[in-house]
C-alpha cells in the first residue's frame, strides 16, 4: 500500500511551497492550494498512511501520523428481472373438480410434463417441495425450490411462491363456462438476471408450449380425478 504525507502550511506561509519534484526517486509533490500532498510508493503498511506536517509561522513544524481504512470490497450482485408465461384451455369439467383437481399438488406431476415430484411437508401442509426434470436442447435440465401457498379463493385462484431454490411464482385462476366446464389460465414467471433477459423472452414460446401441453393433459386427468372423486 502507499503511504501519503501531507504537508499544510498556514495561509501566511503558502508561498513557502512550490510545485516541483523532490530529489528522491520514490517520492512526488504537488502543491494543492495550501498544502503540498507527497506520495510514498515504497509503503508496505496494510493500510495507507497519511503524514500530516503541518507548518506554524516562523518555521516550526508539526508531524502527525494517522491511517485511511480501505473501503470493504463488494461483490457484484446482478440486477434480477421477472419473465412471465400465461396459457389459458377451456376444459370440460365443472369448475370445483378443475379447482379441486389442481389444489390436489402432489398429482401434478402426474400431468405437467416437466415437474418430477412434489412433496407436500407433513408438518406446515401450505409448504411443499418441488423438482423439475427435463430434457431440452440436449441437455438434462434439474431445478428444486420450497414454495409456499398463498391463501386461496375456492374455485376461483391458487397462487404460490418459492422461498427458496429456483425463484419463481404463480398462480391458476378458475372460470366458469357453464354446468360442466371451464376456463383455467396459468401464469408462471422465475427470475432471471437481467443479462439473460433476451435469452429468457427467446424461450419464452418454448415454455408456453409446455404450459399448454400440461393443461391439455389437465384436461384428460381432472375428467378421471372427476370420475373417482363420485365413487
Amino acid at each position: 500500500m502507499s503511504a501519503t504525507a501531507i504537508f499544510i502550511s498556514s495561509p501566511n506561509n503558502c508561498s513557502d511551497y512550490h510545485l516541483g519534484r523532490r530529489n528522491r526517486r520514490d517520492h512526488h509533490r504537488v502543491l494543492f492550494s495550501d498544502h503540498s500532498l507527497i506520495l510514498n510508493s515504497k509503503s508496505s503498511s496494510s493500510s495507507p498512511l497519511v503524514q500530516i506536517f503541518v507548518r506554524y509561522p516562523y518555521g516550526r513544524t508539526q508531524k502527525r501520523t494517522s491511517s485511511i481504512s480501505t473501503p470493504p470490497f463488494k461483490p457484484f450482485v446482478p440486477v434480477m428481472e421477472w419473465q412471465e408465461s400465461t396459457v389459458k384451455m377451456d376444459i370440460n369439467v365443472p369448475i370445483s373438480v378443475a379447482y379441486n383437481c389442481y389444489s390436489d399438488r402432489e398429482a401434478i406431476p402426474r400431468w405437467m410434463p416437466f415437474i418430477s415430484s412434489v412433496k407436500i411437508l407433513e408438518d406446515k401442509p401450505d409448504l411443499s417441495q418441488w423438482s423439475l426434470k427435463y430434457k431440452a436442447f440436449g441437455r438434462d435440465i434439474e431445478f428444486s425450490w420450497l414454495a409456499r401457498n398463498m391463501q386461496p379463493i375456492p374455485n376461483q385462484k391458487i397462487h404460490w411462491r418459492s422461498l427458496d431454490g429456483l425463484p419463481n411464482r404463480g398462480a391458476v385462476r378458475f372460470f366458469p363456462r357453464g354446468p360442466s366446464s371451464c376456463a383455467v389460465e396459468l401464469t408462471v414467471a422465475y427470475e432471471v438476471p437481467q443479462l439473460l433477459a433476451p435469452v429468457a423472452s427467446a424461450l419464452k414460446p418454448f415454455l408456453e408450449n409446455l404450459l399448454l401441453r400440461g393443461l391439455e393433459r389437465f384436461a384428460n386427468f381432472a375428467k378421471t380425478y372427476s370420475s373417482d372423486s363420485t365413487k
